[in-house]
């Protein structure tokens, strides 16, 4: 079994402490339960509701190229 990776949407960095992470967005899916987007405590303010399409866009890279 493989960890889950948090990744801070507003900074590209990685989410060391799990309590320092908050769900920024949900992202709905028709083939199972979607994922969530997450951002350190401090940045979610910088991530805007706007930019979702390139965040979704990059998650679904993401998870094309890990195979999943």
């Amino acid at each position: 079994m493989t960890a889950r990776v948090r990744v801070c949407r507003a900074r590209d960095q990685v989410i060391e402490d799990p309590e320092d992470g908050v769900i920024v967005l949900h992202h709905e899916s028709s083939s199972g339960p979607g994922w969530d987007v997450w951002a350190h405590r401090d940045h979610a303010d910088d991530v805007d509701v706007i930019d979702r399409d390139r965040i979704m866009t990059r998650v679904l890279v993401s998870r094309h190229l890990r195979g999943v």
